[in-house]
């Protein structure tokens, strides 16, 4: 199990290295996201209890992490469809191979692309206005580690029932977007409506923007969501849970 679970798992980084569109696309759109809308918010941005010393380029960065880990689980995910209609996924299916090993190697593959693509924007914490210690650049990348583990496994499993790529982004475009503007990467929890803030506390994304914001710059306290610990604590539960639940639904027919 541990041989084609690596096998997947190289294949899985190769193959997507390998196509340079995807690897701009999952990076470059967020980038120029938090460029394009750090630039025009800037000035006009007022973050509750800050006094005004956060813009809107430095609020939005955890938000870009995440939108490229985002990004990126889905292209690496959307491989899972072109198997299955190459035949290669068949392939695998009925070799000697678990499928708990193919669970494995994809959904590791695909998460560990996030993460560096993530880690290799988060070298820019300095540019955004951040100046963390060696322990929020450590903890920083293990939230990130954590939020690309966990989109992955869900991503991982709404491949896993699609029919085809359009159907896939629909899904995509209909709940992981949402699931990442409903989690304070575009607007604090502060300023939301009540109702707002219930879908925000409830929502397992907004804890890795919590986690990532308050190892980057812990005085702030811009989150709004419960401390470091806390926020870690939850997200590790939810990659688990999103991990688990992703071999469940490959051991079904």
């Amino acid at each position: 199990m541990i041989l084609a679970a690596a096998t997947l798992f190289e294949r899985e980084i190769l193959r997507f290295y390998r196509d340079r569109g995807r690897v701009i696309g999952a990076f470059l759109p967020p980038v120029l996201f938090w460029l394009l809308l750090g630039s025009g918010l800037g000035s006009s941005f007022r973050l509750p209890g800050t006094a005004g010393s956060v813009g809107f380029l430095q609020f939005f960065f955890a938000g870009t992490l995440l939108l490229i880990v985002l990004f990126t689980s889905v292209f690496a995910t959307i491989s899972i469809i072109e198997d299955r209609k190459e035949g290669f996924l068949q392939a695998v299916l009925v070799s000697p191979a678990s499928r708990l090993a193919v669970v494995l190697g994809k959904v590791a593959g695909a998460s560990a692309v996030g993460f560096l693509q993530g880690l290799a924007f988060l070298l820019f914490v300095r540019q955004a206005g951040f100046s963390p210690s060696l322990s929020g650049w450590l903890v920083a990348a293990l939230a990130l580690f954590l939020s690309s583990l966990g989109l992955t496994a869900l991503g991982f499993s709404i491949a896993w029932k699609s029919s085809s790529t359009q159907a896939f982004h629909a899904v995509m475009n209909l709940f992981l977007l949402p699931l990442w503007m409903l989690s304070g990467a575009v607007f604090p929890l502060q300023t939301a409506p009540s109702w707002l803030r219930f879908v925000m506390r409830i929502n397992p994304v907004s804890y890795g923007i919590a986690a990532i914001q308050e190892s980057l710059a812990p005085a702030q306290g811009i989150a709004g969501l419960p401390h470091l610990g806390a926020s870690l604590a939850i997200l590790a539960l939810m990659s688990a849970a999103l991990a688990a639940f992703a071999a469940f639904i490959a051991s079904r027919e």
